[in-house]
């Protein structure tokens, strides 16, 4: 195991229903992408030599840079939709909080394993992003689900999955967090990043 902290970040972890994909809500995507974050990282803490910590370092950044734009393409125009006030306040909040994961995200996927600040970035930029996963997973997303039907919540499940097909794979903290100009912004940098995942090491 990779000795260079002994700081440990305090992972939550919300049942997620075990639904068919096409049978998925807008909670259980995004919870299901959560579990996935906190495994990568854990993943990462617990390797036993620089390669295998590499391998999930690249599965990290992949999953969580798509996750949030995708967030930020797919969820945060809905919390302005369908719940006024609090809705706006709430996408600009997650908006911002993004912005601080996705800074830390770009500065930790050009790291090497083998650098004595891996481990600690990898920490400090867990520790921000689990604060923003309780608040989701707590407030925002049941919050959304109230005033979702199930075919809307379905639905919203579905686009969430399909953009993140096409959405950057690395993090690019200076492009637009609002559509549509981060979907453009998306489709220019995504096949670059696609290129870089085909050079990159995997689990």
């Amino acid at each position: 195991m990779l000795q260079y902290s002994k700081k440990k970040v305090s992972l939550n972890f919300f049942p997620v229903r075990l639904l068919s994909y096409k049978m998925t809500r807008i909670s259980d995507a995004i919870f299901k992408d959560h579990r996935k974050l906190q495994s990568d990282y854990q993943n990462i803490k617990s390797a036993n030599d620089y390669d295998t910590a590499t391998r999930w370092q690249n599965q990290f950044v992949w999953e969580l840079a798509r996750h949030s734009v995708g967030e930020e393409i797919v969820v945060y125009p809905k919390f302005e939709k369908y719940l006024g006030e609090e809705g706006k306040e709430m996408a600009e909040k997650d908006r911002h909080e993004h912005q601080l994961v996705k800074e830390m995200l770009y500065k930790f996927q050009s790291m090497k394993a083998n650098q004595s600040n891996f481990i600690p970035a990898l920490d400090e930029l867990m520790e921000s992003l689990q604060k923003h996963i309780d608040e989701e997973e707590q407030h925002d997303i049941p919050f959304l689900e109230k005033h979702l039907s199930e075919e809307e919540s379905l639905h919203m499940a579905s686009s969430f999955e399909r953009t993140k097909k096409f959405v950057p794979t690395h993090s690019h903290p200076s492009a637009p967090n609002k559509p549509p100009f981060e979907t453009v912004a998306g489709l220019f940098a995504a096949p670059i990043d696609k290129l870089r995942d085909m050079m990159e090491k995997w689990p």
